[in-house]
């Protein structure tokens, strides 16, 4: 699971000094900050306050730019001892690795169980920074927390359809080997989506694609493209879908979709509160 380059010793001996690391992937660093290190420097710290919103990066992390053209100049001033990447960003290993040894983190991978990459992907990373404890702790609340969860949802919910949206006439739809499905399963919940998905665990489709949809709970994660709520809200092809007509959409705040533990929390707290809500069923 991890690759690319081996570390030096003197960052193997370094450990539990809290080596400085950088990253251009949100998913690693959220997994850095649960763990209670933060990171020296993230990619795109902007568009990371829209899409992930939790965990809040602290003020002393230094915005790297773009995820795949990080400021390379800015990243050899912050002398990082690590850079941890994806397998997604691997054609900036070679240039990455002038600066600092260059680790490959993995978490999604088409044929893989979301639940074992997590929790590999989990303890690698804290492997690197001596917080193995902290990641099987982390780990085992978050298992008891969903089975707290799922033994508080209602009874009998249909089954669920989850978009986050590109435009007013096409989504994203969330299904086998995404994180939002994962974490649907352990909270006994259904999804309507059972067509074949990509790479991360979604397809994008037109709106029309639901039009014989009648059965499923509709939920929308934001955040929403500028101008789509209004057109939404304005008489159209939206209006007339039976899963819209049938029950008002459910709206989660934005949790990042391909996230680890701390997104695999927060949209099951966030799912959990909107559908018993929704119910009527006072929530805790």
């Amino acid at each position: 699971m991890l690759g690319l380059i081996c570390l030096p010793t003197s960052l193997v001996s370094s450990v539990q000094a809290e080596p400085r690391i950088a990253t251009v992937d949100w998913t690693i660093a959220e997994t850095l900050l649960a763990l209670g290190i933060t990171p020296a420097g993230m990619g795109d710290m902007g568009s990371y306050g829209a899409w992930v919103t939790e965990p809040v990066m602290p003020p002393s992390v230094v915005d790297l730019g773009l995820r795949a053209q990080p400021n390379r100049e800015l990243l050899a001033e912050l002398e990082p001892d690590l850079i941890l990447i994806s397998p997604l960003a691997a054609p900036l290993a070679p240039t990455l690795s002038q600066i600092a040894p260059v680790k490959s983190i993995t978490l999604y991978s088409p044929e893989g169980d979301y639940w074992a990459q997590l929790a590999g992907a989990t303890r690698d990373i804290a492997a690197l920074v001596d917080k193995s404890a902290e990641a099987d702790s982390l780990l085992t609340g978050l298992d008891e927390e969903l089975a707290e969860l799922k033994a508080g949802l209602p009874k009998h919910l249909p089954p669920l359809l989850l978009v986050q949206f590109i435009d007013e006439r096409h989504v994203r739809v969330f299904g086998q080997h995404s994180m939002y499905d994962s974490v649907m399963g352990k909270l006994g919940l259904r999804n309507a989506w059972q067509a074949p998905t990509n790479y991360w665990g979604f397809t994008s489709v037109s709106i029309e694609s639901f039009a014989t949809m009648d059965e499923a709970r509709l939920v929308i994660v934001d955040p929403l493209p500028s101008g789509v709520a209004a057109k939404l809200a304005a008489p159209g092809l939206w209006q007339h879908l039976p899963l819209v007509q049938r029950a008002k959409p459910l709206h989660l705040p934005p949790v990042w979709s391909f996230g680890g533990v701390l997104s695999a929390r927060r949209f099951a707290q966030q799912l959990s509160l909107a559908l018993t809500t929704d119910a009527g069923v006072p929530h805790e």
